[in-house]
Formats: structure tokens, C-alpha cells, sequence
């Protein structure tokens, strides 16, 4: 899992049948100090984020694994919203 800040929203209105009704959220992925770590990326919304939150993500087969039965297209999934972190 990596940690990540939700930019902002993605609308698609002609995409896969699969995605119907899922929300779509831009991330920024960030180091462990808070730092953006990496490129920006989409990821499916499994737990009702929002712009602004700080969230963990997954990536690879395992993002499609919240939405099971359903096996939407996606390579990365947000499957929690941080209230908070440390590192020491």
C-alpha cells in the first residue's frame, strides 16, 4: 500500500461497463514525510474520498479485489482514508 493526497475528481461519461457508478479520483502519491513521491495517477474510490484527504491505495490485481463480484479495469484502488500518521 502506498500513501497518497486525493488532487481531485475524474468524469468520465463513456468508459467501460465495468466502471459504472464508481467514482474515480486523481492521486498524488507521497513519501512517508508527506512529500510528493512519484507521478500522478487514477485510482477507483472504494471507500467515498474526497479532494483534499489523505488516502492509502493499492495497485496491481489486488485494487480490483474491493469491488468484488465486480472486476472493474483498474490497476490502483483507494481502499482507506488516513486520519493521521507518524514516522519517527
Amino acid at each position: 500500500m502506498q500513501l497518497a493526497r486525493v488532487l481531485g475528481q475524474v468524469v468520465a461519461t463513456i468508459k467501460d461497463a465495468n466502471l459504472t457508478g464508481m467514482k474515480l479520483l486523481v492521486l498524488q502519491p507521497l513519501s512517508a514525510a508527506g512529500e510528493p513521491a512519484g507521478r500522478t495517477l487514477v485510482a477507483l474510490d472504494s471507500v467515498g474520498a474526497g479532494a483534499g484527504e489523505h488516502v492509502f491505495f493499492v495497485r496491481g490485481r489486488e485494487a480490483a479485489f474491493p469491488f468484488y463480484p465486480v472486476e472493474p479495469p483498474t490497476d490502483a484502488s483507494i481502499v482507506g482514508i488516513v486520519d493521521h500518521w507518524d514516522v519517527e
